[in-house]
This record gives structure tokens, sequence and C-alpha cells, in this order.
């Protein structure tokens, strides 16, 4: 990764979360904390970011939900891996549940051309049509009011619709993980739907990628204990990741796909 690339990666970041350690960049990157403080200061002379004790915060975009544009487009390698994993947790012909997001777009994907034989259900228009013609995928849509560019479906008809049925397993995408305040999203309803999911499931699969580990959002979701298995690829050390080991979750651990630096100058290995 080159210096520029670098300070690219470091200003997305910042921007998408709004606010980001020193630390948590330095072990992201694999370059020293001295490094990405050399970094910081030269975007903050550009007008990117501002500097604050022991990290940086966003001074354009804002903390709040990226557009679903914006996260498709992050790390899709990574999340097309982490898919390949969840797929790997699924058995034939079960009846899965879909979550609305990016990276369960990604496994929706994954599942394609897999001969499964699965029942999915989901409250995602995109991951419905992704699905629709795969020979031996059976797609069920939830009702629910359609959310403007997520093209998910919320509200209490999203939510009773999994009453109707049992389903082997939900896999979750979400936005926060959290050692202590546990799984949690920026938006209420889609919250109360991924709840409603986890009734309905016999097995509950969370994905999340690095970015969302330590981070927590308005609606919480759910705790560790009603966790089955965490697909992520962020670091088996993180606080988050520990917790939920201790809880008893299953981990599957995705390399993470984003180049390593050992130098300012980028080197790669």
């Amino acid at each position: 990764m080159t210096t520029k690339k670098r300070r690219d990666f470091i200003a997305e970041r910042v921007i998408s979360d709004g606010e980001i350690s020193f630390a948590e960049l330095a072990e992201e990157l694999d370059v020293s904390e001295m490094t990405i403080r050399r970094d910081v200061n030269l975007l903050e002379e550009e007008g990117l970011v501002r500097k604050v004790v022991g990290g940086a915060i966003a001074l354009i975009g804002t903390s709040s939900e990226p557009s679903f544009e914006a996260r498709a487009a992050q790390a899709a390698t990574g999340k097309a891996h982490m898919a390949a994993a969840v797929v790997s947790l699924l058995r034939p012909h079960e009846t899965v549940i879909l979550d609305s997001g990016s990276t369960v777009l990604a496994v929706a994907r994954a599942i394609r051309g897999r001969g499964l034989g699965l029942t999915v259900v989901t409250p995602s228009l995109l991951v419905a049509v992704e699905l629709a013609d795969d020979e031996g995928t059976t797609v069920l849509l939830t009702g629910g009011e359609v959310r403007p560019g997520e093209l998910s479906l919320i509200g209490d008809e999203a939510e009773s619709t999994f009453a109707l049925y049992n389903c082997d397993a939900y896999v979750m995408g979400i936005a926060g993980v959290d050692a202590r305040r546990g799984i949690t999203e920026y938006h209420r309803q889609e919250a109360g739907v991924k709840k409603a999911a986890m009734r309905s499931s016999a097995r509950v699969i969370v994905v999340a990628d690095a970015a969302k580990l330590g981070r927590v959002h308005l609606a919480h979701v759910a705790e560790f204990e009603q966790v089955t298995a965490f697909v992520t690829d962020g670091s088996p050390h993180h606080e988050a990741v520990r917790a939920a080991r201790d809880a008893g979750v299953q981990l599957v651990h995705v390399e993470p796909t984003t180049p390593k630096a050992d130098s300012p100058e980028g080197a790669t290995r």
C-alpha cells in the first residue's frame, strides 16, 4: 500500500465512522502509531479530518448511517470472503433468513449456483431479486414498508411475517459489535425486524467486518449469548471478538484483505 493509498484509506474510514483511534488504525494497517499520526497531521492540513486526543474525527460527513451504495463499495472483496465463510455454515435444504444490507447481499451472491436448495426468507428487495432465478432456491419476501435507499422492508408487517415460519438459521448484518453494549443498529425499525427474525431462527449467524467492531449505535439488537456464530475479518484479539468468544459464540475468522504496510513509505509484505 502506497503512502497516498494509506492516507486515502484513513480519510475514508474517519469520514464513514465519524471517529477512529490511532491505535485501531495502526493495528489495521500494520504500521506504527507515529506513522498514523503523521498521516492524520497531513489530512488535518487538507481539511479532511480533525486530530483529537488518541485519534481523529471527521470534519465532513457524519457518524450517521452511510448510504447503501457507500457501504456496498467499501471493502467489497473482504465482504465476498466473509460471505463465502457464512455460506459454509449453511446446510442443504435449510430455511434461512437473509437480512438486508450490503454484507448479507454479498452472502446472497455467494449462495447463487451452489445448489443448496435453500428456502430464503428476506426483508431485502435486493436479496430477493438476487436469488429469484437461482435454480433450486425458493424466495419468500416479507411484507412491510419499503425503506428508501436500503430497499429493505420494515415495520409491523415485516416483523409479523417471521412469526409464520420456523427457520433454521438467520444471517444478520449489523452496524455495531461492542464488548459491553453487544450488537447494535442505527435504525430502530431495522432493529425491530432483526429481533423478530432472531425469534424465528434456531441459529443466529452474525457477519460484520472489522470496521463494525467497537462501534455502538442507537438501537440495541442482541447480546452475544443470543448469537450462534460470528463471522468477521476483524482481529481475533479485539475486545469485542474476545467478548463473543467468552459468551460461547462460534468464531469464524476470515483473513482481512486490506493490504498491509510496514513503513511510512507503504512497503508491502
